[in-house]
């Protein structure tokens, strides 16, 4: 597996890339680099992961990342759907810092934690995403400008706690694509700290202050959001019962999945799965 500091093909000749990716799944680990990118999702469910943050994605989301925010997205395995997104990538340098575009600029100082946008508001760019990929030169940049001045008028919200404006080191990002991986393979079951800990070769100790200093919470507080995400997204997209569901996210007792998944959702899970 190798994580880490993704090399965009972007410089003197050319200052964005966009592109659709389909594929059978997301390949790219955690990851960050110097440029920021803007992620439309077509079709499949999963994971996203940005900055601090763990949650579900759906097909209509848009997503926003400054520069050095670690992100990623991992399908659900038991979708048949292709993972399908149209992504824009740029240096960050490209918008000058003009009066004109003080709400451009000040979308990106907020990109700092990875923005969200309102999916229903987002449906009416879906053809600007779909002709972007087919534009280049300066038919590229003027189409870049003008979908992202659209989104400055779109309702967003913040995705992490924590801002990233500096590179995280090869090792830590490495080491977070490292138990990610881990955490998608193993959490139906119960999972130990010195497990995870040998994942990375760390100590148990060394692993906790690691994790809670780049994650912002304990481990076992971030396994718990990922196994109520998968929980959520199987509440909604199989007819299977709550307790199967409870059971299949790696929770060994019942009444302790009813608690977690109430913390977050502050509902049970049968009534969130009615509505």
């Amino acid at each position: 597996m190798k994580p880490i500091l993704e090399t965009i093909p972007l410089g003197v000749e050319k200052s964005i890339i966009a592109f659709n990716y389909i594929n059978k799944d997301f390949e790219t680990p955690w990851h960050f680099h110097p440029q920021l990118e803007l992620t439309y999702i077509e079709e499949s469910y999963g994971t996203k992961f940005i900055g601090d943050y763990v949650g579900a994605y759906e097909p209509g989301e848009v997503v926003l990342i400054q520069s050095n925010v670690p992100h990623c997205w991992t399908n659900d395995k038991n979708t048949a759907a292709n993972s399908n997104s149209y992504v824009v990538q740029w240096n960050k340098d490209i918008f000058t810092k003009i009066p004109e575009l003080q709400e451009l600029n000040s979308l990106f100082h907020l990109a700092s934690k990875g923005l969200i946008f309102n999916a229903n508001e987002c449906k009416t760019l879906v053809p600007l995403f779909k002709k972007i990929v087919t534009e280049q030169g300066s038919s590229l940049y003027v189409s870049l400008l003008q979908l992202l001045l659209k989104l400055t008028t779109i309702e967003h919200k913040p995705l992490s706690n924590s801002s990233f404006t500096k590179n995280i080191s090869n090792e830590y990002t490495s080491k977070i694509s490292k138990i990610h991986l881990f955490i998608a393979e193993n959490y139906s079951r119960k999972i130990y700290l010195k497990e995870v800990s040998k994942e990375v070769n760390m100590s148990e100790q060394s692993f906790a202050r690691f994790f809670l200093k780049i994650m912002g919470r304990t481990f076992f507080v971030f396994l718990n959001e990922y196994r109520i995400n998968i929980a959520t997204r199987m509440l909604l997209h199989t007819n299977k019962s709550v307790s199967e569901i409870g059971y299949a996210c790696g929770y060994e007792s019942l009444p302790f999945f009813f608690k977690k998944f109430k913390e977050i959702h502050n509902s049970s899970p049968g009534n969130y799965r009615k509505g």
